[in-house]
Order: structure tokens, then C-alpha cells, then sequence
């Protein structure tokens, strides 16, 4: 959006005022009667075009901006697309109930909080989905909680941070992705660079866990037993099943381009699958566009694998259009433009711009409740910026995930906080001191931002390449 020409210069007062009824048609139409936020941002270009035709904007220039907004996104959109081919694909290879498979060896009374964020980690990676993973194994092992008599709170803790970290450190994660493509910035440098500040909040949060143990305790198994039985059952646990994740382990070493590295780790996924199933094409092509369906019988496993498939990124897909030609309205009428003019005069550095755009990430969480809008609205709006202040553009994508997709959570009247207070039955407000994760990522972008630790320039990488 930073190639959308302003065609309105509305005063100060005047551009929020404009951005406030924006956001609360959003907020309120989430919060409040819990809608989908497709629907609210309808509404709100509606109000925007209204707007500009108060304001003598042509319709043409109005149009321009939502296109111009949209077209952003484009490399975002065939990456969704990519990533809904890649599970479908690590599915029927049986690379995701493989890791899950084994992954349930590790559960032990012993240390059971640090082992339910571990295996929550674990299938957040694999399966790319917060919410998937809490609404499977997270259910499973609330129930091994209370039947150890363990505390709900930190066990819920313990899920959320896990399911979180997984979420977003996973190439298959429809945030992850989305982050790194409103700043433009290759999926993989992405996720390396968020390793600078993941890695020290996951190894602050297992010793959290650690020490939360609850120590020896008798325990039924009966749960969890059922959900690996069931997974034994789809005749999808094989060794040679964890091939594809190598193949991707390499590439993002070679440092392939992610949609190039997304297509090799299909194409090696569709081929690993043919030693234990004889696919015919037309099945074939119907799992990759409507995703994989599980049928073991068992709720918890079928619900987990039964998921992929180009089509079940459209939700994705559609919102990221038009949360984009929301942005790119919001520029072409100048209500952004006006508001980060004055906003830069007084951030005016590159500390207090990452600082700013965590709050504002934050913030949208908190009054919108949606973890896409924080990310798209944010990303947009701080492009400017972080140029301006010669940062490079991984620095923001980082941030956006660190203040953006884990604190979505954390906020009671959020998409994620009332799924999740749903699904394992403890109140986001008894979990959220307890997921430390979630915490602790914001804190820690927002220290580097202050410290100038693992911050990127893009004058330095410049001068270093040419050197």
C-alpha cells in the first residue's frame, strides 16, 4: 500500500474520528453478536465509500484503493493456497499422525505441564493451527489433568502457550504466513528471525512449566491411549512418513523460496503417500482442493486429520482481500496517512516505532478481538514507518506475530480467548497467567526493540552484501 496515492488530506481530528467508527463497527459486530469479521468489514468499506463521496472522491479513485489494497495480498493468497496443498499432502503421507503418534511416548506424570506445552508445541508445528490443536490434544490432556486432580488453570496455560508457539513458528500456519507477506518478506527469513525472540520465551516458559511439575502422581492414561490407538488405525504411521519433514528442513537451509519449498514438500508428500496407499487421480485431486477426511471412528482423531485442502483456506483467503482493500481505502482517502504523519513526529525513532507498532498490534487484539485484523491493519499501517527509520522489513513481521498472534488469546471477548474458553472449559481470565508464552513474546520483541538486540537495518545489509 505504500504505492497508494492519497486523493483526500483530512485533519487530524477528522481521520480518527473516521477510523474510530471503523473499528467499532468491527469490534462490535464481533464482540457483540459474533459475527464472522468478513461481514463488519463489508460494512465498513460501505461506510468508507460513503465517506469518500461526502468528501467529492470519485468513485474511481475509491475503487482504485480497494483494488490497489487487494493486490497486495496476491502473494499472500497463492502461498494459503500452497499451504492448504501441503496438509492435505502431509496427511495422506501420514508425516502429521506419525510426529503425533510418537510424540504421545513422551507423556509421563512426571513434569506433566512441561509435557503438555511440549506436545501441544509439537502439534502446532505439524498441524499449523492453534485452535485445531487445543480443540484435539489439548482436550485430551485436560482430561488427563483432571484426572490427576492438577490444577485446570495451568494445565489450560500450558495448552494455549503450546498450541501459540506452534502456531507461530509453523510454515503452515495461515498467520505465520500472513505476516510475513503484508511486509513482503520471505517466509522462511520470517520464521529464522522469530526464533531470536521465540526461542528465549519457549525456553522461559518449559522452565516455568518445570518448576510448576506436580511431581509423582498416579495417573489414567485411558485418554490419551485411545487417541494414539486411533491414530495407529488410519494406517498412516510410518517411519518413512517423517521424509517430508526433512525434505523441508532442507530446503529451508538451501534457502529456497517458500512457495518453491511449499511446492517440492507436496510434490515428495504425494509421492511418499503411494507406499502405503494406491491413490487414484480423482480421489487424489478431491483430498488436495477439499482436504483429507478422517474416518477411524474416533471424535478427537478424526477431528484432527480431517482437515487440509485448497478449500479450506478460502475463509483465510477472502478475509485477507478484504481487510486489504479496507487498508487500501483507508490509504487512498488519507485517514492512515493523517494519522501516521503525526505519529511519526512524535515516535521519531527506530526503538519507539517497534514499540508503537507492538501496542497498536495489541491494542487492535484487545478492541477488535481479531488476530488477522492486528496483523493486516498493523502491517499496513507501519510499512511507512519502519522504512523510514531504515528497519528492515523482517524486524516488523516479527512483530506483528510476537504482539499480534499470541496475544489474540489472552483477550476474553477475542475469536481465540472465546473458542478457547469453549473447548477446554476454563475462563480465559483462570488461563491467561499461566499462558506464559503468550506473555512473554511481547515483552521480549518489545526489550529488543530497546535494546537494539537481533534488530535489522537495511542500509547495514546492504553495505555488508556489497562488501
Amino acid at each position: 500500500m505504500l504505492n497508494i496515492s492519497k486523493v483526500h488530506q483530512p485533519k487530524l481530528i477528522e481521520a480518527i474520528v473516521v477510523l474510530l467508527i471503523v473499528l467499532a463497527t468491527i469490534s462490535i459486530s464481533i464482540i457483540r453478536f459474533e459475527s464472522v469479521p468478513h461481514m463488519p468489514i463489508i460494512t465498513s468499506l460501505f461506510i468508507l465509500m460513503i465517506y469518500g463521496f461526502l468528501r467529492k472522491v470519485k468513485y474511481k479513485d475509491i475503487e482504485e484503493g480497494m483494488i490497489g489494497g487487494a493486490q497486495g495480498g496476491l502473494g499472500a493468497v497463492l502461498l494459503f493456497i500452497f499451504i492448504g496443498l501441503l496438509i492435505s499432502s502431509w496427511l495422506i503421507s501420514g508425516t502429521i499422525p506419525t510426529l503425533m503418534f510418537y510424540g504421545f511416548e513422551f507423556v509421563s506424570p512426571h513434569y506433566f505441564y512441561a509435557i503438555a506445552f511440549l506436545l501441544t508445541s509439537l502439534s502446532g508445528v505439524m498441524v499449523g493451527s492453534s485452535l485445531t490443536t487445543a480443540a484435539t490434544i489439548g482436550v485430551a490432556l485436560i482430561g488427563i489433568g483432571e484426572a490427576m486432580g492438577l490444577s485446570m488453570a495451568i494445565t489450560a496455560g500450558a495448552i494455549v502457550s503450546g498450541a501459540f508457539f506452534g502456531d507461530k513458528m509453523s510454515p503452515l500456519s495461515d498467520t505465520t504466513n500472513l505476516a510475513s507477506s503484508i511486509v513482503k518478506v520471505d517466509l522462511f527469513t520470517h520464521i529464522r528471525n522469530m526464533a531470536w525472540t521465540t526461542i528465549p520465551a519457549f525456553i522461559i516458559t518449559i522452565i516455568v512449566f518445570l518448576l510448576f511439575s506436580p511431581g509423582e502422581q498416579d495417573i489414567n492414561l485411558s485418554e490419551l491411549e485411545a487417541l494414539q490407538e486411533g491414530l495407529s488405525q488410519t494406517g498412516l504411521v510410518h517411519w518413512y512418513s517423517i521424509i517430508p519433514v526433512i525434505a523441508l528442513l532442507l530446503v529451508i537451509a538451501l534457502r529456497v523460496p517458500a512457495l518453491l519449498a511449499l511446492a517440492i514438500n507436496v510434490a515428495v508428500s504425494i509421492g511418499i503417500s503411494m507406499l502405503h496407499f494406491s491413490w487414484d487421480v480423482k480421489e487424489l485431486l478431491s483430498i488436495l482442493f477439499s482436504g483429507y477426511t478422517s474416518k477411524t471412528g474416533v471424535e478427537a482423531v478424526d477431528s484432527l486429520l480431517s482437515r487440509g485442502g485448497v478449500e479450506s483456506m478460502m475463509f483465510t483467503i477472502s478475509l485477507v482481500i478484504l481487510s486489504l482493500s479496507l487498508g487500501g481505502l483507508l490509504f487512498k482517502l488519507g485517514i492512515i496517512p493523517a494519522i501516521l504523519t503525526r505519529v511519526s513526529l512524535v515516535i521519531g525513532s527506530a526503538k519507539r516505532s517497534i514499540l508503537t507498532a507492538a501496542l497498536t498490534a495489541i491494542g487492535i487484539n484487545v478492541v477488535v478481538g481479531e488476530q488477522y485484523l492486528s496483523i493486516l491493519l498493523t502491517g499496513e499501517a507501519f510499512q511507512t514507518q519502519f522504512k523510514k527509520m531504515d528497519l528492515h522489513p523482517k524486524n516488523l513481521s516479527r512483530t506483528l506475530e510476537d504482539a499480534g498472534t499470541v496475544v489474540n488469546p489472552l483477550v476474553p471477548w477475542s475469536v481465540c480467548g472465546i473458542f478457547l474458553t469453549d473447548v477446554l472449559g476454563v475462563s480465559t481470565m483462570d488461563y491467561l497467567p499461566f499462558a506464559v508464552f503468550c506473555i512473554v513474546s511481547p515483552l521480549i520483541t518489545i526489550l529488543y526493540g530497546f535494546t537494539g538486540w537481533t534488530i535489522k537495518q537495511e542500509k547495514s545489509e546492504v553495505k555488508h552484501a556489497i562488501n
